[in-house]
């Protein structure tokens, strides 16, 4: 099991968490430009990387709180989280 670093409570146990998918996706638009595809796109295709990838979690039986992490999708090694807001790990330092 992953020991998640929540940004408010500290390391907690994975089944605390609800993984929320890829990161910083953009929502297309104005509407009515937006085409059939690209809307597909934006709903179903995601990068689905083997190796560093960043990803939305929410500390669902915690504080209940959104948050970006840092993680390598094959090793399972977190290399940091940082704010919903933010746009990258560097970012934060």
């Amino acid at each position: 099991m992953l020991l998640i670093p929540c940004p408010w409570c500290g390391p907690r146990p994975e089944d605390e968490f609800v993984f929320g998918g890829e990161a910083h996706l953009r929502r297309p638009g104005p509407y009515d430009a937006v085409s059939d595809q690209q809307w597909a796109d934006y709903l179903f295709m995601r990068a689905n990387a083997k190796g560093r990838a960043a990803e939305r979690w929410c500390h669902l039986y915690g504080c209940r709180q959104w948050f970006h992490m840092v993680r390598d999708t094959f090793s399972h090694r977190i290399e940091g989280v940082y704010g919903i807001d933010e746009d990258s790990l560097e970012a934060e330092a």
